[in-house]
């Protein structure tokens, strides 16, 4: 089956996402949302920058583990601005250009490794952010005051679910990408403390707008949120975040404007940092390497 042109594709994702985005602008007052906004603490929100920055860092670190089972053993700076370079192009550029893909090419054509190696890493990289997000999800859900999650049996099951998805993923580790193995457990921690650190700044958004209240409720709908907007269907997450935001309230009974009002600011937060990235747009960057392996052309 033929796939569609990337700029077809490209449109897609910006159609949905204006659809799913006015969608959300029919169910809240968005002058609402606005005051909320304002009244957001900006010593509360720098720090929450601070900590999304820290996040990036470290899962920055996270995909050089992968780079280096590849004999790639990019410096940490090079891969930062490598990493900062996805980020733009994710969220500024989606006409077919995907962060993750114009990092796989730059990596490809200068180290000339196995295509689907680091398509490998890129995706293993994806997948332990993920798991980490959904075992937290699970974590917090174990806390969250709802009479459907105080069946034990369902308490049960989630705890079951925890250790299924550890296993799960590291078997495919085993099974399938052997060489990154060694790695396992170091990524997978990096993976815990990137996704702690966006927690914090999610609270300290929370903070920022004054909220005392149902904090874990708008954590666990902030998780969701991020495992959903992961799917390629819009235009780096905008609406689907923000849908998912606005039924996670619903359902848990909390603020929609509110809570839409986190997935904004969280928005806004992840637009300036990535906005660094155009940087590397036009100087691109020079990926140097500790200790460099020598290569022969055209060996994978």
């Amino acid at each position: 089956m033929t796939k569609p042109p990337k700029h077809i594709t490209a449109a897609l994702k910006v159609i949905i996402s204006a659809i799913l985005i006015y969608f959300i602008s029919t169910k809240i007052d968005i002058n609402e949302i606005g005051s909320v906004l304002k009244k957001a603490n900006p010593i509360y929100v720098v720090c929450a920058i601070l900590l999304f920055v820290l996040s990036k860092a470290i899962a920055s670190i996270r995909l050089n583990l992968y780079f280096h089972q590849l004999n790639i053993n990019l410096t940490e700076k090079s891969n930062l601005k490598l990493y900062l370079l996805g980020m733009f192009y994710n969220l500024f550029l989606p006409g077919g250009i995907g962060g993750d893909a114009y990092k796989g090419y730059l990596i490809k054509k200068q180290f000339k490794i196995d295509t689907k190696k680091i398509i490998s890493v890129l995706v293993l990289d994806r997948l332990s952010g993920l798991l980490l997000l959904f075992i937290f999800a699970c974590i917090l859900n174990l806390f969250m005051d709802i009479t459907l999650l105080q069946d034990f049996n369902i308490l049960i099951i989630i705890i079951i679910s925890l250790f299924t998805s550890i296993l799960a993923f590291w078997f495919i580790n085993k099974k399938f990408f052997s060489y990154t193995l060694p790695i396992f457990w170091t990524s997978f921690t990096f993976s815990a403390l990137v996704q702690l650190a966006q927690l914090g700044s999610i609270f300290l958004i929370l903070m920022s707008l004054n909220i005392e209240t149902d904090l874990i409720g708008y954590l666990l709908i902030f998780l969701i949120s991020s495992i959903v907007s992961v799917i390629p269907l819009t235009i780096g997450g905008i609406g689907s975040r923000e849908i998912t935001f606005f039924y996670g309230a619903t359902f848990l009974g909390l603020n929609e404007t509110v809570s839409i009002s986190i997935s904004m600011l969280f928005f806004l937060i992840t637009a300036f940092v990535s906005l660094f990235g155009i940087i590397f747009h036009f100087k691109k960057p020079k990926l140097e390497e500790n200790n460099p392996t020598p290569r022969v052309q055209g060996v994978k």
